[in-house]
Order: structure tokens, then C-alpha cells, then sequence
């Protein structure tokens, strides 16, 4: 492997020191620091990584305001806001959706000094992930996370011209321009859409949060024989409208059986169609409405998580309800050593890492609107569970999203504690087995 250079030793040594240095001289990542950024993205905290953002998008945008064009005004029916808005705002070229927003809703009075174009967005985001307009799914089933539903095409009217693609590509923009203009969005997308929206590599584990009993197979298979136990092949069933069609997962699939030898190449091809292959089309609009907001390089030193945060914002996350709603499992109860100090290291984190490691438990950082207590699992409510992990003392806190679960370590020391979940939330995948 390729030594670290001595620079890149130094700034993980000093961590807090250089992200201070950037704080005062934000400049310095497109300058003096851009190899930082580069090369490791992740010792730039959140902060600095979503100003220098926030800075190049105003510089993108600038062109299209200092052309004197004025503001780009729609008026819509709050009943109907994101029909009217999508038939308003569908043709605006890209540069002309750069303009600052300003909305009307009709029938009401008001002029939008910044206060309406922020219930416009409330509005939007409700309206697009309303399981009504057929757009997103939540993943899974009573979760808070959504994805795009693989049967939107229902959504298409021909008679009117519109595709539903034509819905993800407006979708795209709206989240793109609510970036662009700094507003924050009560949107909650899968790990694996957001992986989507980085180009980022996607494995088996983003299975979990999607269907978990389907993941559940899928590792099973891993971990186990199948030669004359399974009768698969490379092909999967998927339900249309109450239709069973038969898709290949790879070219001449449903001729070609699943062994031993061949069967980490299926369950990589059975992911795949299940986060990308099945919904690649309407991802594939969103990602073309949201870029035309947002130019991709721009999201290259965030990860999945910063990603939600930068499109949400950080959570307000009480900790006293957070532990008054935890449940304990494996041997572990509250008076246990590591417990105790699980939440002496959770309540000194700052905004950022409590986010992180609310992510990081439950796949989200938002927060149920009754409280911890209310978290939902994929079977119904589901409060955060700590189990105890026999995985030894040197080994990372691990989660199972699907079930708001943590597993443990039996850690020797709140120290120790802290280090490995720090570099948990921080820098390594939620899902036990990845």
C-alpha cells in the first residue's frame, strides 16, 4: 500500500486544530487545504465542508440575479401547490430557476419577503412524498426514509403530455433548489438514495434498509450452503399491479443456476435490482432535475450521511428522551458500566456527531414528532434497543437500522467507549455485517 504522507499524518493528528484554521480561513480548502479536502475528506468537519458549499452555489447563481432578471414568481393553490408549481416552473431553464423565489398562494394575503417561500417548500416536500401522488415509498413499509416507488409510471398522463419521470426530474429541482437558496427540507431519503445522488458505490448492506426479511435472505445465503437447498436463478419475480413478471439479473439469467460457486455474484445482482436496477429510470430524472440545481462536483467531499444533514439540517435531538426511551437487551440493563457511559459519551457530542449517531441507530437523523418513543421499525414502533455485543473490546459499535438496534462492545473504559464510536458514526458503514 501507498505510505500517508507526512501532511495528511499530521492533519489526522490535529483534527480539531485544522478545522479551527479552516473556521477563520475558509478559503483555504480551494487553496493551501484543497488536498485536504481530496485526499481525506472526512477530517473536514461538516461545517466547513457545507460553507465552502453554500459559498460556490452563491457564486452560481450569481450571474443569473445580477442580470437584473428580478424574481422568479409563481402563485399557486395551496391545495394544489405542487401541480400548479410543477406546471409554472417545469419549462424554466436551469439558469432562469437560479432567480430568487418568490411565492404567492392564492386567495391569501401576504407579500413573500422570505416567510412563504418557506411554507412553499413545507407544502412541497409533503406533496411530493404524500403516498397519494404514487412518487416515493417509504422504505421499509412505516419507516421515515423514502425512496422512489417502482411503480410511479402509473403517475404518467399522456393525455396531458406528462410523464411521471417528468414528476422525479421537478422533484430533483425542487430539492436542488431549496439547497441552492438555503432552505432546509423535511425530506428523508434511503441510505441507498442518497449513495444514489453521490454516485457512490452501493453493496448488499443497503439492502437492509430497504426490505430487511429480503437482506435477511440474502445474507443467510452468504453465510450458508445452497448447493441443492435452493432452486434459484439468476432472475427475480416482481409484482406489477398484482402481474408476476420474470426479470434477469443478468443477460439469460433465468437459465443460469445459483451454486455455491456463483452465489456472491447473485445475491450482488439481487441487490442491485432491488436499490438500483428497479428504480434506475426515476433515479436517473431526479438526479437530471437535481444536478441542473446543483452541479455534482460539488458533492463530492460530503458522504451519505452529511448529505441528509445538508439537505434537512441538523436535528434538535434531546438526549434525556432519547435515553428515557431506550430499551436494553443481551445482559445489558441501565446501571451496566456501558451503558452508563454510552450516555455520558452521547450527551457531550456536539450537534453534528448527535446526528450522526442518531443516523447511525436508526438510519435518520429525523426525529419522531411524539419523541424517541415513538420510533418505528419495520414492525410497527420500535424504541432504540442496546444490545450487548460479544465481539470483544477492541471491535466497533454495530447497528441494525431496520430495528433501531445498537450492538455494544463490553468496552473497558468510557475512553475507550467514546474512541470506537466516534470512529463508528464517523467513518464506518451502520450495518453489523458490512
Amino acid at each position: 500500500p501507498t505510505p500517508t504522507p507526512r501532511w495528511l499524518r499530521f492533519a489526522r493528528s490535529r483534527r480539531t486544530l485544522v478545522n479551527a484554521l479552516l473556521r477563520s480561513s475558509p478559503g483555504l480548502l480551494d487553496a493551501a487545504l484543497a488536498p485536504l479536502l481530496a485526499r481525506s475528506p472526512g477530517l473536514v468537519d461538516f461545517d466547513n465542508k457545507r460553507g465552502r458549499f453554500r459559498a460556490a452555489l452563491r457564486r452560481e447563481a450569481a450571474p443569473a440575479r445580477a442580470a437584473g432578471a428580478g424574481a422568479l414568481r409563481i402563485a399557486v393553490r395551496r391545495d394544489h401547490a405542487f401541480e400548479d408549481s410543477f406546471h409554472q416552473l417545469r419549462m424554466r431553464s436551469p439558469a432562469e430557476l437560479r432567480a430568487k423565489l418568490a411565492v404567492t398562494f392564492a386567495g391569501e394575503d401576504g407579500v413573500d419577503a422570505g416567510g412563504v417561500t418557506r411554507e412553499w417548500y413545507g407544502v412541497m416536500a409533503r406533496a411530493m412524498f404524500d403516498p397519494n401522488a404514487g412518487l416515493f415509498v417509504r422504505a421499509p413499509e412505516g419507516g421515515t426514509a423514502f425512496q422512489p416507488n417502482p411503480a410511479s409510471v402509473v403517475q404518467s398522463d399522456p393525455a396531458r403530455g406528462t410523464s411521471h419521470l417528468d414528476f422525479f426530474r421537478f422533484v430533483g429541482r425542487v430539492v436542488g433548489k431549496a439547497l441552492a437558496d438555503g432552505h432546509l427540507l423535511d425530506a428523508y431519503f434511503t441510505r441507498s438514495f442518497y449513495k444514489h445522488m453521490l454516485g457512490a458505490p452501493l453493496t448488499h448492506a443497503d439492502v437492509e434498509a430497504v426490505d430487511p426479511a429480503y437482506h435477511r435472505n440474502l445474507v443467510w445465503m452468504l453465510e450458508n450452503p445452497v448447493d441443492g437447498v435452493l432452486d434459484l436463478t439468476f432472475a427475480v419475480e416482481v409484482d406489477f399491479f398484482g402481474r408476476r413478471e420474470t426479470v434477469d439479473l443478468v443477460p439469460g439469467g433465468a437459465a443460469i443456476k445459483v451454486t455455491d460457486a456463483n452465489k456472491r455474484a447473485y445475491v450482488d445482482a439481487a441487490a442491485a435490482h432491488r436499490v438500483t436496477t428497479a428504480i434506475r429510470d426515476q433515479t436517473a430524472a431526479f438526479l437530471a432535475g437535481f444536478w441542473d440545481m446543483v452541479p455534482q462536483g460539488l458533492l463530492a467531499p460530503f458522504d451519505d450521511q452529511e448529505l441528509e444533514l445538508l439537505i434537512s439540517g441538523l436535528p434538535e435531538i434531546d438526549v434525556a428522551d432519547l435515553k428515557a426511551s431506550a430499551e436494553y437487551a443481551g445482559g445489558y440493563s441501565p446501571a451496566s458500566p456501558q451503558v452508563v457511559w454510552l450516555w455520558t459519551v452521547v450527551a457531550s457530542l456536539d450537534a453534528e456527531d448527535l446526528a450522526r449517531f442518531v443516523q447511525f441507530v436508526t438510519g435518520t437523523s429525523k426525529v419522531p414528532l411524539d419523541g424517541f418513543a415513538a420510533l418505528q421499525g419495520v414492525n410497527g414502533p420500535q424504541r432504540l434497543s442496546v444490545h450487548r455485543a460479544h465481539t470483544g473490546p477492541r471491535a466497533l459499535p454495530t447497528a441494525h437500522t431496520c430495528f433501531n438496534q445498537l450492538d455494544l462492545p463490553e468496552y473497558e473504559s468510557a475512553d475507550a467507549l467514546r474512541e470506537r464510536l466516534l470512529l463508528a458514526i464517523r467513518e464506518c458503514v451502520s450495518f453489523g455485517f458490512a
